[in-house]
């Protein structure tokens, strides 16, 4: 497995492999080619499906034109072998002559692929075991937890790196619960973080917790879907549900970061295992691949947190994932908005059911999570592509605007 720093990112919304992606791709082909006149690129499936609404041609226009004018080419029904994410960058010298072509895919939470055995954009392992279950019992021989598994793997600066991603979560949740207004898009959603911040502190002790999450989780779904700057969790549709988790832990029973940043090391093996044996690309495997695995995430952080075993904690893993199985990706009018942002709202809260749920466990259960995670993944193959981030089915299809027109596809 890869190192955590390929899975925790800072970086701008709304969509990590729609924007920020493409955005890396583009910065790579740019400065390959500096001489370039022009540049054309050809968005595939899912990216051409609703690149429009997730604003990829303005990621990437970003940063070809400053070396040359870029064309756009959109093939939403054409999807490639290796996943459904696929660019095809040329460029171009002055007499119009193409002087390099690069097919890449985008492959979840800005992470690159070439699709070849000897990818040059793949980085070395520093996880030698790729299964929880292996995780586990290496956990319980040594009297260890997952955190320290993280830092026997990693490099030291590795500790450093996730204070950072914390500090970032932090930023993200306290911008949103302090901002109104509407979201950008053609929904006019209005954001909801700072009213369910304030309501909450009038309810029961009960009620504001519940209140508080919700507040957290909608705070980083609105800074993300506003283009804000969020960390990938695992990636930026779901970028709501850990931080949200984690800050109420954090703010509302004074939990002390170290102990957040070990809830953070250990919610990153959950999705490592994920990304290396599944996806967790909504264009791949539909959204249980993103606020499922984020579900899994918060109640693995979760369920340390509160004191839980080894065996605890991958049972709570196991539960957030489970519960989301089958869930689709269908964002009405290709914005991460409707249902996303509020789809983390309720994870979060799963993921705090799923630690009280284990807690009351010995931990001991018959699925395990990493059967869950195959069947996660067997899912996500089987689900039409309509129902994986093209907007073409489920709520985006069926939803109608207040004009009474249906929204479907690239935005529109």
């Amino acid at each position: 497995m890869k190192s955590l720093k390929e899975l925790y990112k800072i970086g701008k919304g709304p969509s990590s492999s729609h924007t920020m992606g493409p955005q890396k791709a583009a910065t790579i082909f740019a400065e390959r080619h500096p001489e370039a006149k022009h540049f054309e690129v050809t968005l595939y499936g899912s990216l051409a499906a609703t690149g429009k609404g997730h604003m990829t041609d303005v990621a990437i226009e970003e940063v070809l034109r400053k070396t040359a004018p870029v064309k756009f080419v959109w093939k939403p029904s054409v999807f490639l072998d290796f996943h459904p994410n696929g660019m095809e960058y040329k460029s171009f010298d002055a007499s119009g002559k193409m002087t390099d072509d690069w097919f890449v895919y985008s492959i979840g939470g800005g992470a690159l692929s070439e699709g070849k055995d000897d990818d040059a954009l793949n980085t070395k392992d520093v996880y030698p075991m790729q299964t929880l279950s292996e995780i586990l019992r290496w956990c319980e021989h040594y009297g260890r937890g997952y955190w320290e598994y993280v830092d026997k793997c990693e490099d030291p600066d590795i500790w450093d790196y996730l204070k950072e991603i914390w500090e970032a979560m932090k930023a993200a949740v306290e911008r949103g619960i302090n901002t109104e207004g509407v979201l950008p898009g053609s929904l006019n959603l209005p954001r909801k973080a700072a009213t369910y911040y304030i309501k909450a502190s009038s309810y029961n002790e009960k009620m504001k917790m519940h209140g508080m999450v919700f507040a957290y989780a909608l705070a980083v779904s609105e800074e993300n879907a506003a283009g804000g700057t969020i960390v990938t969790a695992p990636t930026c549709g779901s970028s709501g549900v850990l931080p949200a988790v984690l800050y109420h832990l954090y703010k509302d029973y004074n939990v002390n970061e170290t102990r957040i940043i070990h809830a953070l090391a250990t919610a990153g093996i959950i999705g490592n295992v994920v990304k290396t044996n599944a996806s967790i690309s909504g264009a791949d495997v539909g959204c249980q691949g993103e606020v499922g695995v984020a579900c899994a995430m918060a109640s693995a952080a979760a369920c340390q947190i509160s004191g839980g075993s080894p065996s605890q904690i991958e049972y709570a893993a196991e539960i957030g994932l489970e519960h989301h199985l089958g869930m689709t990706c269908d964002p009405v009018c290709g914005l991460v908005q409707i249902p996303c942002i509020e789809r983390n709202a309720f994870a979060a809260t799963r993921a705090l059911d799923a630690d009280h749920y284990a807690a009351f466990s010995d931990g001991r259960h018959r699925v395990s999570f990493d059967k869950v995670v195959l069947v996660m993944k067997q899912t996500g193959n089987d689900l039409p592509s309509l129902y994986k981030e093209t907007s073409e089915g489920g709520l985006a299809k069926n939803f109608k605007t207040r004009k009474g027109y249906k929204t479907r596809g690239m935005g529109s």
